[in-house]
C-alpha cells in the first residue's frame, strides 16, 4: 500500500457543553483531526489547552484513541476551551468564551512538521493575536495545499479577515448561510460560490447545505452535488459539517473522485448526527467505513 502523506491540522479544541450537563470533546479543528485518526489516518493536531482538569482529560482522549499529541501545548495562565451549546428542534447554538487557551498557540513551541502535505485550519482561532500570527506562520510554509475552514461565530469573526484567511487557498468549505454573510450582492447562490472561488483565488470550494446535502465546485467548472440518504435518527447536528470535511480531507490523501468522496463523507456525516456531539470514542463506529471503503 502507498504510504499517506500525514496532514497538518490547526486550532481550537475545546468542550462542548449541553444543556443536559454532559460535556463532549469538540472544535471543528480537533473534530476533523479525531475523525481522521479513526478513518485511519495519523493527523498532526497542534492546539493548545489549560494546564487543568479538562486539559489532561484532553490529552488523555487523544493518547486512547491512538493521536499524536506532541503537537497539544499547556498553558499555565488560559483554561482549555469550552463552548454552551442549545439546542432547537434539529438545529443548535454557541456561546464561544473569550481568551481561551486555543487563543495562545505558540509559534516557538511547535512540533516538529512534516513536508509539504495538507494543512487544515479554521477561522475561529484566528480571533486572536497569538495563535494568528501562529497561524499565518503555518499557512505560508504550508500554503500550497490549504484547506480553511470557515466557521462564523459571532461576535468572533469580522468579514474582511476571514476573506482574507480564504484568499490563496487551494480549498475553503464553508455552508450555505455562512455563504450569504461573506458574499453578498448575488442573486444567487449559484453566483455566490462563483464570486468566492473567483475573488480568492481558490481551487475547490465546499459548500455544505445542511439536510440538503453539499456541493464540490472546481475553478475549472466541475461541480458535484449529494444529497443525502434520509436520516432516520438525529440526536444533535453538532459536528455534521466537520465529519464531511474529514472524509473530503481523507479523501484527497487517497485520491478518490470527487463523486466517491462527497458521497462517503455525506454518509459518514449522517452517521454523526445520530450521536451525542461531534466526536465518537468508539472504534467500531469508524471500522464500519473503513472496512466498507478497503482503508484497512
Amino acid at each position: 500500500m502507498t504510504e499517506i502523506e500525514r496532514p497538518v491540522i490547526f486550532g481550537e479544541v475545546l468542550y462542548d457543553c449541553f444543556p443536559d450537563g454532559q460535556m463532549v470533546l469538540g472544535g471543528a479543528p480537533f473534530n476533523v483531526a479525531w475523525h481522521l485518526q479513526g478513518l485511519g489516518l495519523s493527523p498532526l493536531f497542534i492546539s493548545r489547552v489549560g494546564d487543568d482538569p479538562l486539559g489532561h482529560r484532553v490529552r488523555d482522549a487523544m493518547h486512547h484513541h491512538g493521536m499524536d499529541a506532541s503537537g497539544l501545548q499547556l498553558d499555565s495562565s488560559y483554561p482549555t476551551g469550552k463552548v454552551t451549546i442549545a439546542l432547537s428542534g434539529s438545529g443548535h447554538s454557541f456561546e464561544i468564551l473569550a481568551d481561551q487557551a486555543y487563543d495562545h498557540i505558540d509559534q516557538g513551541a511547535l512540533p516538529p512538521l512534516p513536508g509539504a502535505t495538507l494543512f487544515y485550519h479554521g477561522s475561529l482561532a484566528a480571533r486572536s493575536p497569538v495563535s494568528a500570527k501562529t497561524l499565518a506562520w503555518l499557512c505560508s510554509r504550508f500554503n500550497d495545499r490549504r484547506l480553511v475552514d470557515v466557521n462564523l461565530r459571532s461576535p468572533w469573526w469580522q468579514r474582511e479577515q476571514v476573506l482574507d484567511l480564504i484568499e490563496g487557498a487551494w480549498l475553503a468549505k464553508l455552508n450555505d448561510e455562512e455563504l450569504c454573510e461573506l458574499v453578498p450582492g448575488e442573486a444567487d447562490e449559484a453566483g455566490r460560490m462563483q464570486r468566492l472561488l473567483g475573488n480568492a483565488g481558490l481551487q475547490l470550494l465546499l459548500l455544505t447545505r445542511g439536510a440538503a446535502g453539499a456541493e464540490l465546485l472546481a475553478s475549472a467548472g466541475d461541480s458535484v452535488r449529494v444529497v443525502p440518504d434520509a436520516v432516520t435518527r438525529v440526536v444533535d447536528t453538532v459536528g455534521a459539517g466537520d465529519a464531511l470535511t474529514s472524509v473530503v480531507i481523507a479523501g484527497v490523501l487517497h485520491g478518490w473522485p470527487y463523486r466517491q468522496t462527497l458521497q462517503r463523507a455525506q454518509a459518514f456525516a449522517s452517521a454523526i448526527v445520530g450521536r451525542r456531539g461531534a466526536t465518537v470514542d468508539e472504534p467500531d463506529f469508524y471500522r464500519q467505513f473503513t472496512d466498507a471503503w478497503e482503508l484497512t
